[in-house]
This record gives structure tokens, sequence and C-alpha cells, in this order.
């Protein structure tokens, strides 16, 4: 495993040497103080690994609250708990069609999630009448695994019975037996493969269509981009070539989550680093992303904003639009 301090210096060496920054991304920043959120899901390592690539850009104070997955991103963002965070696009779509002042910066990457089910459940639509476990109603896990039963045809209020636990408890139910489905993020999905409970219905990172959209994008509170144009491209820069990072160099990554102590298990960590595709941001639209899922949540009544309008309030791709200009891969 890479020592700490090898994997910062590292990092700051590739922030000024390995991606050269363009004349404009000298203009000084807004503000050196930058708030993200710790979530327990490995998926958001770009979020973290960017630490010292953030202080190669110029800020001074990088802070990450604790944040708890059973909400979303944007309740924590609008409670003035953080400034950018990455978020899972489902539940905050639902949050922006109420009212939260959040919009979309980029995508991340796709293939984070995975659903499993009990042999009384060879594929979805066999959900009909059984029993889904999740961490809450309109929660991360409801609203993926109701987008994906609508999209074979199912009704996720009628034709489902929704299970509310912790997930550690989710995971024992599902093992005995007593919930017959649950979608999880990572690490969730490595330790129901590597301990053999249950099956694989939909992997995101290869099934279709869920492997062509983002499951993660860059959010920003509306105001803070807005007073902060520099350093909102900054941070944006910062977790994209944190992302590279993921993609290209997964030993690195892994060993700067266990640094950071954001998992104990650097075996768990590197599983989870090559097996989600961090390398699709320059090369997928999150637009698309944003209009496939604000359709089917439309669809479901879970938003009564129409996509096209939700777009246009809620996104602002112009800063990732020059960073795949700037970060040529």
């Amino acid at each position: 495993m890479i020592s700490r301090r090898r994997f910062l210096l590292g990092s700051a060496g590739a922030a000024v040497v390995g991606w050269p920054r363009p004349a404009g991304a000298q203009l000084p920043l807004e503000t050196k103080a930058i708030r993200f959120l710790r979530s327990v899901s490995l998926c958001w390592a770009p979020q973290y690994i960017a630490e010292e690539l953030l202080r190669a850009e110029g800020f001074t104070e990088v802070t990450y609250e604790k944040f708890s997955p059973e909400g979303p991103v944007s309740d924590f963002l609008t409670s003035g708990k953080a400034d950018i965070s990455l978020n899972f696009v489902g539940p905050n779509i639902i949050r922006v069609d109420q009212g939260a002042p959040v919009v979309f910066l980029a995508g991340t990457h796709v293939g984070c999630f995975e659903v499993f089910g009990t042999e009384r459940v060879p594929r979805i639509r066999d959900l009909k009448g059984k029993t889904a476990g999740v961490a809450a109603l309109n929660s991360l896990e409801h609203v993926f695994l109701s987008s994906i039963a609508a999209y074979v045809g199912l009704d996720p209020k009628r034709d489902i019975t929704w299970v509310v636990n912790p997930i550690d408890k989710l995971i024992q139910l599902f093992k005995e037996g007593k919930i017959d489905v649950m979608l999880g993020f990572p690490p969730t999905p490595q330790r129901l493969r590597d301990e053999r409970i249950g099956r694989v219905l939909v992997n995101s990172n290869i099934d279709h269509p869920w492997s062509q959209y983002f499951c993660c994008l860059v959010t920003a509170i509306r105001e803070f981009v807005r007073r902060n144009p520099v350093a909102t491209k900054a941070a944006l820069r910062a977790i994209l070539k944190a992302t590279d990072i993921c993609a290209q160099e997964p030993e690195r990554a892994a060993g700067r989550l266990v640094a950071g102590g954001y998992t104990p298990s650097y075996d768990r960590a590197l599983q989870v680093m090559r097996e989600v595709p961090y390398n699709k941001w320059r090369e997928y639209d999150p637009e698309d992303t944003v209009r496939f899922y604000a359709l089917s949540l439309h669809d479901l009544g879970m938003i009564k904003t129409s996509p096209n309008k939700l777009i246009a309030q809620a996104t602002d791709w112009r800063f990732l639009r020059e960073l795949k200009k700037e970060l040529k891969g």
C-alpha cells in the first residue's frame, strides 16, 4: 500500500505538473474555503481524493461534513452544511422539483449500484407482489429501484411492498430471506457478492439502460456558483482530476481512501475503484442522465416539473465544457 505522504506528494505534483492549467485558471478564487460532504459510499471517492488537488488549486480550507445517505445531498446543501458535493441523481431531482436551489455541474461515474434478489425473484418483473428493502421511502435506494421497476412495467406503489430499515439490518433480513430484493451502493454490492448473498439482477455497470447514464453528479448551491464562478470551476477541476486518478491509478486511489479514514479495508477500496467505471465523465452527457431520470420520475408521479424545465432551472454545464477541453484524456 502507498504511504499517505507519498500519495499526497504525488497528488500535489499531479495537480501542478501533470495537468497544466490554462491562463484563465490563474484568476484569484473568490473564496479559499470550500465544504464537501462525507458519505459511507465509496463510489464518492473522487470527492475525497480531491482534497490535496483542491489545495493545489488555491483552497486553504477544505472541510468534509458527515452525511447520512438516507437523505438527499440537496437537503444538506440547502441547510448550509456544504457548498458542493457528489450526489445520487434520482433523490436530488425530486428535491429540485420541490424547489431546492441547487444546480448539477457534471457527471463523475456510472455503474455504482446493483440490485440483488433471492431465488424467488429471478428477474425484476418478478418483483410484483414481493418485498424490497430500502433505508427510507424516497431514499436513494427507493428512488432508483422504483425507476428500475417502472422501466419493466411494474407500478412501484401497488406492486411492491417496501420494508424500511438501516442498511446493515436490510442485509441481515435479505440473508435470512425475509425480504426479496435490495439495491446497494459501494461497498454493499461488493460485500453481498463476496459473501454469496443473493444474486445480481441488475448491474448498472453493464446492464442497459442504466449503464448509459451517470448515477452520481456533482451538485452545488446555486448561490455559491453565482458568487464564486472561479472557485466553482477550480473545485470541479480538482474533482474531475481525482476521477481520472480513480480510473487510471486505482491502487493509489484506494490507498488515499484508507489513509483518509474513509474505509479500513484497502482490498475493499481497491475492489470498488477497479469495478466502478470512472472513465466515462468525458464520454457521457450528464444532461442525458438528468432527462432520463426526470422522465422516469415524472411518469411515476414523483415529480411535477417537466424534464426540459428542470434541466433549464437546475443545470449549469459551462464549467464542464471548458474543463473537457482543458483536461483532455
